[in-house]
């Protein structure tokens, strides 16, 4: 696996991927972040199309990601976090619109857990899920980071 950091608006990002695409965007300074593997490589250049994009999100000039994407889970995670992607920029939806979503209302936990092992946030848009009461609910990179992050879409700021 290859890895390299981008410093962005919202803090550094821990970047990881393999030929089949990209596999991780960490928080650095979560106390969920990823660590390091020491057979990881520090290559830069297969994240270039991935800095470029999130360079444009951030100032407000790209509303939806287009990257190769190589993400492991259960079946459930995978159709939760393939939901997020339909969220719409600027837009948010409940833990238990997400669950309606994919069919079970019921598994509205096991959304928000899914929610919270997104491996890929920001790209995968799990900051736009808020409570049904319409707070802002856990988020591993910080509530005042998902914060950023809905007002940037929200109001077509850069934070560039």
């Amino acid at each position: 696996m290859f890895y390299t950091t981008f410093e962005s608006p919202v803090g550094t990002l821990l970047l990881g991927g393999d030929a089949n695409g990209l596999r991780l965007v960490s928080f650095e300074s979560s106390k969920d972040a990823a660590p390091q593997q020491a057979d990881w490589i520090e290559d830069k250049a297969p994240f270039a199309e991935v800095i470029r994009q999130l360079q444009a999100y951030f100032r407000g000039e790209l509303k939806e990601f287009d990257l190769p994407l190589a993400l492991e889970g259960t079946k459930f995670q995978l159709r939760v976090w393939n939901t997020l992607r339909t969220i719409p920029y600027g837009e948010t939806i409940s833990y238990l619109q997400l669950a309606e979503r994919i069919g079970n209302p019921k598994a509205v936990r096991a959304v928000g857990l899914a929610n919270g092992s997104n491996p890929i946030p920001i790209i995968i848009p799990c900051h736009r899920v808020i409570g049904s009461d319409g707070s802002l609910t856990g988020f591993g990179g910080g509530l005042s980071t998902k914060k950023m992050l809905l007002e940037l879409e929200s109001k077509q700021l850069s934070l560039l």
